[in-house]
């Protein structure tokens, strides 16, 4: 269900709260950890996601009336908002208002610097962080069938295909997924946008942050099944209501 965001500039009824005062459930992961899928189990009240928040603040701040569709391109301009805003999306979160609710859920964060942000900033936050092997992600990718999931391909990109995969998969993964049978193009696109986010947002930073702090779970997304998954999050959504 979606939820009303009301950015920096933007008018809020008078009834929205900055979104500092109120409880967050954050998400926190990169693409194919499966927030969709858990999203849709859940049901809960949902504000803007990530991307959107992209489309309405970011990309307009560096003359875009039209939000890039190539994911690299994207990347290189949230890298920059982020080298001048070190919060990234969450400085967004934090300077913004919505309607007080409970559960009021938001995907995603990403990176040991957004995390850290939001953890001081957005003091009644809690933090879902879903995690799967690049292996994982890279094959749901490819069964997903986004159409947000694509980028330029040049014609040496299926020649660098093993150098891409330097520093997210190991050589047995890659030959597992050459394995696959997918055609060496869409291989190709898929981990290239699995390995920007990893050059963007080591998830090994937010576990670093996270690891045991009382306002977070990790869930394992290859182990936990999404009803498995969603029983942790209610488990959790009880207990700070309580």
């Amino acid at each position: 269900m979606a939820y009303p965001l009301y950015l920096p500039g933007e008018p809020a009824p008078p009834e929205a709260r900055p979104l500092y005062e109120l409880p967050l459930l954050v998400l926190v992961g990169l693409t194919g950890v499966g927030k969709t899928s858990l999203l849709e189990a859940l049901g809960y009240p949902t504000l803007p996601d990530r991307r959107e928040l992209a489309d309405r603040y970011v990309f307009p701040r560096y003359g875009y009336t039209e939000p890039p569709q190539d994911r690299s391109e994207r990347f290189a301009l949230t890298r920059r908002f982020r080298q001048e805003h070190p919060g990234g999306v969450a400085e967004i979160l934090a300077q913004s208002r919505a309607v007080p609710a409970w559960p009021l859920l938001f995907d995603g964060l990403r990176g040991a610097d957004e995390v850290r942000f939001a953890l001081e900033h957005l003091p009644g936050s809690y933090f879902v962080v879903l995690e799967a092997r690049d292996l994982t992600r890279l094959s749901r990718l490819l069964r997903r069938g986004d159409a947000f999931d694509r980028v330029r391909l040049e014609p040496t990109d299926q020649a660098a295909l093993s150098e891409l995969a330097r520093g997210v998969l190991s050589e047995a993964e890659l030959q597992e997924a050459l394995s696959w049978g997918v055609p060496p193009q869409e291989l190709t696109a898929k981990l290239k946008i699995v390995a920007e986010e990893r050059k963007n947002y080591d998830p090994a930073g937010s576990r670093r942050v996270l690891w045991g702090h009382p306002r977070a779970l990790f869930l394992d997304t290859e182990a936990l099944d999404i009803a498995q998954e969603a029983a942790a999050i209610r488990a959790l959504v009880e207990r700070v209501h309580a």
